[in-house]
């Protein structure tokens, strides 16, 4: 039997996934909205309203409108307009009940939030769903279980996370903090 044991103080809260934008098929206001999401480099609130106005102006399959949900949800998150995200990515599950990325940032934003145990269901709804960015699943995961008391679970998403995605510092430098002995 093994025991794994924290070795450092508290647990980084960097939510590993304001990166899990959705791609949009086509072009306008939804892809600009994707492209400024995708790209970290912009204006909070013109890309805002340019996500915005597409779910207003534009005609978008269902695809499309939740993606640009997600998209504007990750905008708002990086801003820290927790709620707001929150509604976003509702909207683009209630939209598309089997978009991970929704349920990633949702996770993430309840880390944010530092409501771990709303994280752990959306984080393992994302996993179930096999998102995109799986690796940031796990290691967000890895993350509301070691808030929970859960560090055997932890340990294991973030070895988990590193394993879908080698060399990752950020998981490495999870993991560095536990001890893991024989019993």
């Amino acid at each position: 039997m093994l025991r794994i044991f924290l070795t450092g103080t508290v647990a980084m809260f960097a939510a590993a996934s304001a990166s899990a934008q959705v791609f949009v098929v086509g072009g306008g206001l939804a892809r600009d909205c994707y492209d400024e999401a995708q790209s970290g480099n912009y204006v909070f609130r013109l890309a805002e309203q340019t996500c915005s106005r597409a779910l207003r102006e534009e005609t978008l399959t269902r695809e499309n409108r939740a993606a640009t949900y997600v998209n504007r949800g990750v905008l708002r998150m990086r801003e820290g307009e927790y709620e707001q995200a929150l509604s976003d990515y509702t909207n683009a599950t209630s939209i598309l009940p089997d978009l991970g990325a929704a349920y990633l940032n949702e996770g993430a934003a309840h880390i944010y939030q530092r409501n771990f145990s709303d994280a752990l269901v959306s984080l393992n709804r994302a996993i179930e769903l096999n998102t995109n960015d799986l690796f940031a699943a796990y290691y967000n995961r890895g993350i509301a279980r070691e808030n929970t008391g859960d560090v055997p679970g932890a340990y294991y998403d973030f070895q988990r996370s590193l394993e879908l995605k080698p060399g990752w510092d950020l998981a490495e430098r999870q993991l560095s903090r536990f001890e893991v002995q024989e019993q």
